[in-house]
C-alpha cells in the first residue's frame, strides 16, 4: 500500500543520499556530525541542542537542492505557567522551493497532535508523541530546489534546550508532478450555533487529504461530538461528497467514547491511540500553576483521523468542515465551543488562500 508520495527504492539509487540535521550538524553535511566539544572532548555531545530567543525566529533546517524530509523529531520543555503555554507559542513553519509562503504552519504541540497547549502520549502510524515529550512526525516532505524549516518563539520567555532532529534523503530531482506536503492550523475561540467549523478551504489543484487533529474544549454542558465530519470535493456547494456521522465516529471511536455500565454509574471516559486514528487527550483540570488554587476548567478533548489506508482524493479544489452539534437526552441541538484544528494534506499545482495565521493572544488555550 503506498501512503507517501515518494517511492524509495531497497537500494539507493545514483545520486541518493541519507542525511539528518541537528544541532551538532546543522548543515546535515557528509561526515559533519558531531564534531562539537564538551567537557568529555571533541565529538562527545558537545551540542545536543539550541535556545530559542524570545521574540525570535530560528531556522532548524536549510537544505538546498532536492530531497524528501522522511522525519522530524523535536522536544523541549512543555511547561504552562503564568506567562503562557510554550507548545501553543512555538510555532513551526516549512517552506519548500524557496516559496514565501509556508506550506506548513501550527503550533509545535498541535502539528504533533498535543492540543491546547498540553501534552499527551499518542501512538499512530505518522505520528507518535512518546515518554516524555519525544514528538515524531514521518510524513514524506519532498522539495525540488529547498527546503526550509523555523520555529518561531512568542513565549514571553526564552526556551533552552530545544532537541530536533530532521532527517531527509537527497535526492538528484523530484519527479515533475510529486505532490507537496501541507499542514494548516485554524481556530475559532467560539463557534457560532449553527454555521460549521471550517477545518480547511481555499485549497485549489489536484492532491490527497491525508488527515486532521482536532482540540475542542467543551463550553456548553452535555456531549459534544454529534456533529458531522464533511468533504467538499471538486465543485461541491450545499451538501458534500462526504459526510461522517459523528466527531467520536470520525475518530474511530463509538457512544462518546465511554463505558457506561448502568444508568447510575458515571460514565468512563477512555482514551486510545491506533495506527489511522485515536483520542488521546481528555483533561478535566487544569494543571497550568497559572493560579495559586487548584481549579477545574472546560473539558478538552482531542483527536485525529489519519486517511491513509482510507484516501480522499480531489482533483480541483477541497474544502473541510465540521458541525458543532451536541446532544441532550435523544434530542440534538446546535453547540457553541472553542475549536482548533490542523488539516494535513498532499497537492500539486493549484493554490492554498490561507487565512492570517493566529495572533499568541489568539492561539492562548482558554
Amino acid at each position: 500500500m503506498q501512503t507517501q508520495p515518494y517511492p524509495f527504492p531497497l537500494t539507493p539509487a545514483p545520486g541518493m543520499s541519507s542525511r539528518a540535521i541537528t544541532a551538532e550538524n546543522p548543515s546535515g553535511q557528509k561526515g559533519a556530525g558531531g564534531r562539537a566539544a564538551s567537557a568529555l572532548g571533541p565529538g562527545r555531545k558537545g551540542r545536543p541542542c539550541v535556545d530559542l530567543p524570545s521574540g525570535e525566529t530560528t531556522v532548524i533546517a536549510d537544505i538546498p537542492g532536492a530531497g524528501v524530509i522522511t522525519h522530524i523529531w523535536i522536544t523541549c520543555p512543555a511547561h504552562t505557567d503564568a506567562v503562557g503555554f510554550v507548545l501553543r507559542d512555538l510555532v513551526v513553519r516549512a517552506y519548500w522551493d524557496g516559496d514565501d509562503q509556508p506550506a506548513v504552519e501550527a503550533p509545535l504541540g498541535d502539528f504533533f497532535c498535543n492540543g491546547n497547549g498540553a501534552r499527551a502520549l499518542l501512538t499512530s502510524q505518522p505520528v507518535t508523541v512518546a515518554p516524555t515529550g519525544g514528538m515524531n512526525a514521518y510524513f514524506q516532505m519532498p522539495f525540488a530546489d529547498g527546503a526550509r524549516i523555523t520555529v518561531t518563539n512568542e513565549h514571553p520567555a526564552d526556551i533552552t534546550g530545544f532537541f530536533f532532529q530532521i532527517d531527509y534523503v537527497s535526492v538528484p530531482e523530484l519527479p515533475e508532478h510529486t505532490p507537496r506536503f501541507h499542514a494548516q492550523w485554524r481556530r475559532q475561540r467560539t463557534t457560532v450555533p449553527g454555521r460549521d467549523y471550517v477545518v480547511l478551504d481555499g485549497v485549489t489543484g489536484a492532491g490527497r487529504y491525508l488527515g486532521t487533529f482536532l482540540s475542542i474544549v467543551a463550553l456548553e454542558r452535555y456531549w459534544w461530538g454529534e456533529g458531522e465530519m464533511k468533504f467538499f470535493i471538486d465543485g461541491d456547494t450545499d451538501f458534500p461528497t462526504i459526510c461522517g456521522t459523528g466527531t467520536e465516529d470520525y475518530a474511530g471511536g463509538a457512544w462518546a467514547f465511554q463505558n457506561k455500565l448502568s444508568a447510575t454509574e458515571e460514565p468512563d471516559v477512555l482514551t486510545f491511540s491506533a495506527p489511522y486514528f485515536g483520542y488521546p487527550q481528555y483533561e478535566t483540570r487544569d494543571v497550568s500553576q497559572g493560579a495559586p488554587y487548584a481549579t477545574a476548567m472546560a473539558p478538552h478533548h482531542g483527536l485525529y483521523r489519519w486517511h491513509l489506508a482510507d484516501p480522499v482524493y480531489f482533483a480541483q479544489d477541497l474544502k473541510v468542515t465540521l458541525q458543532q452539534i451536541g446532544q441532550v437526552g435523544t434530542g440534538l441541538f446546535e453547540r457553541s465551543d472553542d475549536v482548533s484544528s490542523v488539516a494535513y494534506w498532499y497537492q500539486h499545482g493549484g493554490a492554498v488562500a490561507a487565512p492570517a495565521f493566529p495572533s499568541r493572544a489568539e492561539r492562548t488555550p482558554r
